[in-house]
């Protein structure tokens, strides 16, 4: 079975690479969906999407995949129970404060997408330590998109632009999609090859929207605390499938 498993890790790897698959995004849906079938409380969903993401980043790493970008909590999840937000929360901070120096041993790189400031002081030093302490390590890129919406990055990114509009830093002839693309949270990435969302649900839910334009999409009808290794490996087989234009 040993060798089994090598032999397609092997060849899982081999895909990545003839596709040149850089970048995966997920939304990761279904963890509340996944207790309640089981009559446990949501937390337990969450708490196993920790596990679920856990197992995907060091699946990224033993394939190839060098980026990994995750729907964490987004700016319209505001809206729920306030217990179960304050849960998200504590849940963030926990799992980083548990798994930072397993993470960083590894060699794994943390970046934040999305506007930080809402979140209390004590999170926002956790997070930012993560980002400190693995910033030169050259292992998978985890992006957490926390408190991320495109729509409010993007308009961020029109503020941004405009400042430098106004200061004479650029002409407002001279604003390209690369300048767009450069004053986004993903500045420093290339752009997803592949978005993954669990759980069933057809929608994009406010996630990456001028960063997927020639992504393709893939919906995986398990709930996010089933995903595991194999089940990216199913992902990326698919993507090895598709006939990926681009535009062209």
């Amino acid at each position: 079975m040993e060798t089994t498993f090598a032999t397609d890790e092997k060849n899982i790897s081999r895909l990545v690479s003839e596709t040149n698959l850089k970048h995966i995004a997920i939304i990761m849906d279904g963890n509340r969906r996944w207790a309640k079938e089981r009559g446990l409380p949501s937390a337990i969903g969450h708490k196993k999407g920790v596990d679920a993401l856990k197992k995907t980043v060091y699946a990224c790493d033993d394939y190839g995949v060098k980026y990994l970008t995750v729907y964490a909590f987004s700016t319209e999840n505001w809206n729920r129970k306030p217990d179960e937000v304050e849960f998200l929360m504590n849940l963030l901070g926990n799992t980083i404060n548990n798994e930072l120096k397993e993470l960083n041993e590894n060699g794994v790189v943390i970046t934040f997408l999305g506007d930080l400031t809402r979140l209390n002081t004590k999170l926002q030093e956790i997070l930012y330590n993560a980002v400190e302490v693995t910033r030169d390590n050259t292992g998978v890129h985890l992006q957490i998109a926390f408190n991320y919406g495109s729509r409010a990055e993007i308009v961020n990114a029109a503020k941004n632009i405009s400042e430098k509009v106004k200061t004479g830093e650029i002409n407002p002839d001279e604003i390209t999609e690369e300048i767009i693309s450069d004053n986004l949270y993903t500045s420093s990435m290339p752009d997803p090859d592949l978005l993954i969302r669990t759980g069933g649900e057809v929608r994009v839910s406010n996630y990456l929207l001028w960063q997927i334009a020639y992504s393709e999409i893939l919906i995986m009808d398990e709930y996010w605390p089933e995903f595991d290794k194999g089940s990216l490996a199913d992902a990326i087989r698919e993507f090895y499938g598709r006939n990926r234009r681009l535009g062209k």
